[in-house]
């Protein structure tokens, strides 16, 4: 497991193809990596998809980003858990909360990439089969 260069593995709205306002932010201290794939499984919360760490052959597809400066890590993934809600009010539960986790690249290479798994009730919200939530929100 190398920390010494951890690597960020989005899917949402954090990807190159949304265009939103947060990937400027993204692109400033990360560099893209490359696509790739996890273990999960995708649910549709309406006005944005969720991630589930799932054991089974569901994966989720996204894009691989490792930090351009290793120094400004800490402070960059800061912003970003600021950004996904990590921080809850007291007595509230976060909403996402941040993993390191398997990532697989489109050669196949295994490596560690932190992922922001959605923390809160999916019960009942559609599965996003593909797991590909750019071409799933596209042909909404």
């Amino acid at each position: 497991m190398k920390h010494d260069h951890p690597q960020l593995f989005v899917y949402g709205s954090l990807r190159s193809g949304f265009r939103h306002p947060a990937y400027t932010y993204i692109s400033r201290y990360f560099s893209f990596a490359g696509n790739a794939k996890l273990r999960g499984i995708l649910f549709d919360m309406g006005s944005f998809p969720a991630a589930k760490p799932a054991t089974d052959e569901h994966y989720i597809i996204g894009e691989l980003y490792t930090i351009k400066n290793q120094d400004e890590f800490s402070w960059a993934i800061g912003q970003l858990d600021d950004y996904e809600g990590l921080s809850a009010e007291d007595g509230e539960t976060p909403q996402y909360t941040r993993a390191l986790d398997h990532v697989y690249t489109l050669e196949n290479n295994v490596v560690q990439a932190w992922v922001y798994w959605f923390n809160g009730d999916t019960t009942g919200k559609p599965v996003i089969e593909s797991g590909d939530v750019l071409e799933y929100f596209s042909k909404k």
